[in-house]
């Protein structure tokens, strides 16, 4: 791609003279990298799963060929712009995320396929970065897709340690107390209140040593143990205003965990990387 960059800087010095050249020099050039580039997407199209398929969640050997070869070529293309290029770079990543995806499924557990998604698209925007591509479209989507699979793995961590208070949280209360449709009793809290006042703190460790194992970069790592912390500080924070408002409700306030405690934790846990 070397001669585009010739050909940009002649236009730009106003030096037509070797157009002519350099555009046979395109045309020639450009059916044999689209016929290599092709060799690379059918190779992540027709990839056997079952061989590429590795018992460990961090980021596969694929993945990194896939993010470097893509960060060259999307950094070569910044200033030149080519449309067909971009073109074929969303074909690949559309054909690395379906690899992904079907590698992903091999794992028994939702949550370690989950762990699997992050760290593989963790890893390709911390090299298209290191490329310096300036968030390029192939960066932001995977970004939206780390942000998305980070949601799901916050949600399936909470549920693994405090699913009972999980489901009342959703099912029983509303962040709007005047929708509530569903009036909970002095019977329905107690339990919850008691066994969140008994495990929390451990359980809280227990998600600590589940993101160190599990993801590669400890600052991505860091984020999502802060924002798991930060979604059960929020349902929490509901099943406290729903004792509040239940009748007798007072008489667990002695099992209630402040909210700044909670917090404390949260920062505490942050500062652990």
């Amino acid at each position: 791609m070397e001669f585009m960059f010739v050909q940009l800087i002649m236009f730009k010095r106003r030096i037509p003279c070797l157009d002519s050249y350099l555009d046979k020099v395109n045309m020639s050039l450009w059916p044999r990298f689209k016929m290599v580039f092709d060799l690379h997407l059918s190779s992540l199209r027709n990839a056997n799963i079952k061989t590429l398929w590795e018992d460990d969640v961090h980021p596969h050997y694929v993945t990194r060929r896939y993010a470097e070869f893509t960060a060259s070529l999307v950094h070569l293309n910044v200033e030149y712009g080519d449309g067909q290029l971009d073109l074929n770079l969303e074909r690949l990543r559309m054909a690395i995320e379906d690899l992904l995806v079907k590698l992903a499924k091999m794992f028994p557990k939702p949550k370690m396929q989950t762990v699997f998604l992050i760290n593989n698209y963790d890893l390709t925007i911390a090299i298209l970065k290191e490329a310096g591509t300036e968030g390029g479209k192939t960066q932001l989507h995977f970004e939206e897709v780390l942000k998305s699979n980070i949601a799901i793995y916050v949600e399936e961590v909470l549920l693994e340690h405090f699913s009972d208070l999980i489901k009342f949280v959703k099912t029983r209360t509303s962040e709007d107390p005047a929708s509530s449709s569903d009036k909970a009793n002095i019977g329905d809290v107690e339990p919850l209140v008691k066994d969140f006042a008994n495990r929390w703190k451990a359980a809280i460790e227990l998600m600590h040593k589940d993101v160190i194992t599990s993801f590669s970069n400890f600052l991505c790592g860091m984020e999502i143990l802060k924002a798991a912390l930060t979604q059960l500080l929020l349902y929490y924070t509901r099943l406290t205003e729903c004792v509040k408002r239940v009748n007798g409700g007072s008489v667990l306030n002695k099992d209630l965990v402040s909210i700044s405690s909670i917090l404390y934790e949260i920062k505490k846990y942050s500062r652990t990387f």
